[in-house]
């Protein structure tokens, strides 16, 4: 028997409107993307959508067959509600697929406004377990839940057997080491909460300073690294900076690298995981091309024949050409010992 065409959707970034293009032209089934502004929680500077480019990109979608998913995923302050409203009512006027929420008073808002307008709950939520994700589909009708990086394949199993909503997983990208949507280091190094500001590690507050030590970067005048002149600078987050501890420097909280499941596929689509989300709206068309386009084979693959399936070299070749610290991890998902 065929596996469901409906699982294993391919969800993939959209942080401009050439990426979102490129994801449709590669293969994506979905794209995910946010406003330019604190709505989304990739709130950067060159990123995301205005009006007339998010009227365009979804009309290049959906025109293709393929969704378009509005990230309206922080958390609105009594002083800026209005924002997050208009958001709500902006996706649902120009007739997005589904938008992704984590605070449940404008999950209240989209279903007392829009009731058609089809609601997901936003890793920023952190859902962990299937009675927090059926509160959410009984009390405001989320139709999918975005997974948090932090369970393993069992855990998953045991969510998807207690719940009617779809379950989509993240399949590459960067790792968080925190429960997502509840990360304070950021708060705490800058003043500004991710989950209401947008952004962890905002843009104002990152400096790259060359010293005679090396590159350094710094996030709000706290030193994250320092780079040799051979090494290539990355974007400093606390949780994968690089600190003396004790006499020694390495990386302290998390190893840069990227989340890559691809072996696993066959197991997801054994447990019925409805769609396989692809992290980076921050990264560049390129990269989400070359990901879509290996992504997209990958599971085209698996669907034909799972039994069969094993991820080719040059996938996984192509992958770790993007990934960070050019290395890829398994993450939560496998933990044999479980």
């Amino acid at each position: 028997m065929s596996p469901e065409p409906s699982l294993l959707q391919l969800v993939c970034p959209a942080g401009s409107l050439p990426a979102l293009k490129a994801a449709v032209d590669q293969g994506a089934d979905a794209v995910y993307l946010g406003l330019k502004d604190n709505t989304n929680a990739r709130n950067f500077a060159g990123l995301n959508f205005d009006e007339k480019s998010l009227a365009e990109g979804i009309r290049y979608a959906q025109g293709r067959g393929r969704k378009v998913l509005m990230a309206l995923n922080t958390f609105p302050q009594p002083a800026t509600l209005e924002r997050w409203h208009r958001a709500v009512d902006k996706a649902a006027g120009l007739g997005v697929d589904a938008v992704i929420l984590a605070d449940p008073g404008l999950m209240a808002y989209a279903r007392a406004h829009h009731p058609q307008l089809r609601l997901h709950l936003s890793v920023q939520g952190s859902a962990t377990n299937y009675e927090a994700i059926n509160f959410y589909r009984e009390r405001f009708g989320i139709q999918r839940v975005v997974l948090p990086r932090v369970l393993s394949l069992a855990q998953v199993e045991n969510v998807i057997e207690n719940t009617g909503a779809e379950i989509e997983l993240f399949g590459f990208g960067g790792l968080c080491v925190m429960v997502e949507g509840r990360c304070l280091l950021s708060s705490y190094a800058c003043g500004d909460s991710p989950n209401t500001f947008g952004a962890c590690s905002p843009g104002h507050a990152v400096r790259w300073q060359q010293t005679a030590q090396g590159m350094e970067t710094r996030l709000n005048g706290i030193l994250i690294d320092r780079y040799a002149d051979t090494e290539k600078a990355g974007y400093p987050t606390l949780c994968k900076g690089r600190f003396a501890v004790e006499g020694e420097t390495y990386y302290a909280l998390e190893e840069p690298t990227s989340l890559n499941s691809m072996a696993m596929l066959p197991e997801m689509l054994r447990l019925g995981v409805a769609a396989i989300k692809i992290e980076g709206r921050q990264r560049s068309p390129a990269y989400v091309a070359q990901v879509t386009a290996v992504w997209r084979a990958a599971i085209d693959a698996v669907k034909r024949a799972p039994e069969a399936f094993a991820a080719k070299p040059a996938w996984t070749a192509q992958l770790d050409k993007v990934s960070e610290g050019s290395m890829h991890t398994l993450g939560a998902y496998y933990r044999p010992w479980k």
